[in-house]
């Protein structure tokens, strides 16, 4: 039987008052609006505990935005779940299985489905088959999975709970590719190399926006000529809006209160223990 979404009246999606702060979606700048895929008359794409918006000529998402609530998390297995297109899509829109087939490319989840599977059984269950949706997939490239620093990336919200005492074990994330022109053609695809993520989360009642990157250079010049070990980089909000051509709103720049030096001195991190929450 062919996977299927739940009806959309059960994808609640991206909640923006998960936190006490409201969160917003981002917005796309126009350069890059009219690149949107639409349902519904919408860019926003919802689905089980997350959302997102689709580049058509990319096939792939500009953002994912997902809400984690660690009071309710359940152990999913994956079993007898399989990577699919989203049937409410037009095919030709969506990355699928012609990219991955016969190569060493990975399907990269962008939204964790560890993160997604929380709550009652059934909405628990949901959140992990929507998580395989070719929409919430990335293509990750061998020197991306092999670079020692892609643990850190991995295991970012983890540190986030493991270090931080969260408001009712709630946080809220963005992430997402950073899609460049420069991007490597293959397959009729052009593989994204550089992704972002945005953490947010809140310690009594004041929100907080840790932004990461994960990259070979820092610099995007020296980025283009880069051969070296992909690294992770703590950044600002604007810093990410910069690289994706992405806004985020007003709430999520007040909170990104982090002071970094200029990008040219900043080290990337090396451990999980760098972070500064």
């Amino acid at each position: 039987m062919s996977q299927q979404p739940a009806s959309a009246s059960e994808l609640a999606g991206f909640n923006p008052h998960f936190l006490t702060t409201t969160i917003d979606l981002p917005t796309a700048n126009a350069e890059i609006s009219e690149d949107l895929v639409q349902l519904d008359g919408s860019p926003i794409i919802d689905y089980t505990h997350f959302s997102l918006t689709l580049s058509r000529s990319r096939k792939l998402a500009r953002w994912v935005g997902w809400n984690i609530d660690g009071s309710r998390m359940q152990l999913l297995s994956r079993t007898g779940i399989n990577f699919t297109k989203d049937p409410r899509i037009p095919a030709e829109d969506q990355a699928g299985n012609d990219l991955y087939a016969d190569n060493r490319l990975d399907r990269g989840h962008l939204a964790r489905r560890a993160d997604l599977t929380w709550g009652p059984d059934t909405e628990a269950a949901q959140a992990n088959k929507d998580s395989f949706y070719f929409t919430n997939i990335t293509p990750q490239m061998e020197d991306f999975n092999q670079s020692r620093q892609a643990g850190i990336w991995g295991r970012l919200e983890n540190a986030l709970y493991e270090d931080v005492e969260l408001d009712d074990l709630r946080c809220s994330v963005f992430a997402g590719p950073v899609l460049q022109d420069e991007d490597q053609h293959y397959r009729g695809y052009q593989l994204p190399v550089e992704y972002w993520k945005i953490i947010l989360f809140e310690q009594a009642g004041r929100l907080t926006a840790r932004a990461f990157l994960l990259t070979q250079e820092l610099d995007r010049l020296q980025a283009l000529m880069a051969l070296d070990e992909f690294r992770v980089y703590q950044v600002t909000v604007t810093e990410i809006e910069e690289r994706t051509g992405l806004v985020f709103p007003d709430s999520v720049h007040a909170a990104d209160d982090l002071v970094l030096p200029q990008s040219s001195s900043r080290s990337p991190l090396s451990e999980t223990s760098e972070i500064a929450w």
